[in-house]
């Protein structure tokens, strides 16, 4: 009795410093490599390529080259919003996703898209998120985000005017909801990893720790303090829309407006809320520590870990990302290569955005002209 206790106690005492150690320490959801086995990541790819199929032809079918402007926009702002790692009261850290926001404007199947080109794009690029990770990272915050947030926010602003306060309130909620439910979901991914495989000694091959331990450790945080931020600054950014381009906020119901927003004058205001959140991006750079669950392998060795995952340690150097870390050495200055970074991000994102539209719109367009 008194052994059955003791580990129930420690079980708890477990879950408490996970807790507690993500509170004083960081928190994100980029899942790095190495930390979800081959198998794990591609069951999530599976699960997210039929909605980058369905998104592809929600553009296909409603889009045109002109919509590159207002697509482009919303993942360059996603991409940049991930870079700001804010520190906050008692030395904890956490970014937005943008992809709540992105699905107001632009519906759930295209933002999809827009917040997946992002994810993929800091993956290859800048090592932040792992090339096997990228179908389960996208699945969390370019699907369930997107999804749940839209369909909240249409909740609330069903039948009411663009200017009607319940949708500010529902997309502050859509937000808080789809990130938070997002982070389950990617504490359930490391969690299930020592149950699942196993070294020959029992011990886990991949990510470290279980269940009772990784989804408190993401859950919390991004319920208290990245949900939150990620509720309201979608929720200002509608108030902004409402008060000076409602037709921005008629797009996810109406696609084809999205051409009509070609024009730098009509996005003004967002292109230059994107430059300065550019040039703010080396706050980013004040967050202490490393988030929970992407840590190197010297950093678990630093934390204690007596042994390193065999899988995770082969996996973590399987692709070595030209800037990692978002950071130009040659430079010898980390603020103005973390803003470079950003401008290089910008500028991928939308030439992939136009290379890609430009690709499924020429079909689309050949494709209807075959049939005439």
């Amino acid at each position: 009795m008194f052994a059955k206790e003791s580990r129930s106690n420690l079980k708890w005492l477990g879950i408490y410093y996970a807790a507690l150690f993500v509170w004083l320490g960081t928190t994100a959801m980029h899942i790095p490599e190495g930390y979800l086995s081959p198998i794990t990541s591609l069951i999530m790819f599976l699960l997210v390529l039929p909605f980058w199929m369905i998104g592809t032809r929600k553009i296909r079918q409603t889009m045109n080259a002109r919509s590159v402007p207002l697509i482009a926009l919303l993942a360059a702002f996603s991409f940049v919003i991930m870079m700001l790692n804010i520190p906050l009261p008692g030395g904890t850290t956490g970014h937005a996703v943008g992809a709540a926001l992105a699905a107001i404007v632009l519906g759930p199947e295209v933002a999809v898209i827009a917040i997946s080109i992002a994810l993929i794009i800091q993956a290859l690029f800048f090592g932040d998120g792992g090339v096997l990770a990228i179908g389960a990272n996208c699945f969390n915050m370019a699907v369930v985000i997107p999804y749940l947030s839209y369909y909240i926010y249409r909740a609330f602003s069903k039948n009411t005017p663009l200017t009607s306060s319940r949708r500010v309130i529902g997309a502050a909620l859509g937000g808080w909801v789809g990130v938070s439910v997002a982070a389950f979901l990617a504490g359930v991914e490391f969690g299930i990893q020592p149950l699942l495989f196993k070294a020959a000694d029992g011990s886990s091959l991949y990510a470290p720790y279980p269940l009772a331990i990784a989804i408190p450790a993401m859950v919390i945080p991004h319920m208290l303090v990245v949900a939150v931020v990620e509720g309201l600054l979608t929720a200002l950014v509608v108030v902004y829309l409402q008060r000076s381009n409602m037709a921005v906020l008629e797009t996810a119901e109406k696609p084809a407006l999205a051409a009509e927003m070609g024009g730098f004058s009509k996005l003004r205001g967002l292109w230059v809320g994107l430059v300065i959140l550019v040039v703010a991006s080396p706050l980013g750079l004040l967050a202490p520590g490393t988030a929970w669950g992407e840590w190197s392998t010297a950093q678990l060795t630093r934390m204690g870990l007596k042994s390193i995952p065999t899988g995770l340690e082969k996996l973590s150097s399987l692709w070595g990302a030209p800037l990692s870390g978002y950071d130009l050495p040659l430079l010898g200055n980390t603020n103005l290569g973390y803003v470079l970074s950003a401008v290089l991000g910008v500028t991928v994102i939308a030439l992939v955005v136009w290379l890609f539209l430009m690709l499924i719109t020429a079909g689309s367009n050949a494709q209807k002209q075959n049939t005439q």
